[in-house]
């Protein structure tokens, strides 16, 4: 195949992905980039480890609560309040997608995406990523990166 019929294809390709947004999605995404404030529940963490220098993952089901407020998509700011009280952190709006970053001075990173996806009740699916690692591992802390799945609640 030549060089231009590629190139006509890929064209064709892109123009199908920039095509209209069906309204409930943009529905979402209006709802969840003009959010101030939300409340996020996480339900399932994947937790990585390194046995051997051999990366593994472990899935099992979680219980994280986290909320964000003061949300500030023009300065860029927000609040988070989890398990250790409130922060400041980072907040940015890609495309239709809210990010949430908390950088430690201690070296550990934390990223939230949240999601203009519903799910059944009207929330927006959301991950929660934490890239940490420590020699020494103690229930209940974060010592081996790990990624929550779950939902966040547009609160008013």
């Amino acid at each position: 195949m030549s060089a231009r019929p590629i190139a006509m294809i890929m064209a064709l390709g892109a123009g199908l992905a920039a095509g209209p947004v069906p309204v409930a999605a943009e529905r979402a995404q209006d709802r969840l980039t003009s959010a101030t404030r939300l409340a996020c529940v996480f339900s399932v963490v994947a937790t990585g480890t390194w046995t051997k220098g051999a990366p593994q993952a472990e899935v099992k089901p979680a219980k994280l609560s986290i909320e964000f407020d003061q949300i500030d998509r023009d300065d860029g700011t927000a609040r988070v309040t989890g398990g250790f009280g409130p922060s400041e952190i980072i907040v940015r709006v890609s495309a239709d997608t809210l990010h949430f970053v908390q950088s430690f001075r201690e070296g550990p990173l934390y990223l939230t995406t949240v999601f203009p996806r519903e799910t059944h009740d009207g929330r927006m699916q959301a991950t929660h990523s934490r890239h940490e690692y420590t020699a020494v591992q103690l229930p209940g802390y974060t010592s081996r990166p790990e990624q929550y799945y779950g939902e966040c609640e547009l609160q008013p």
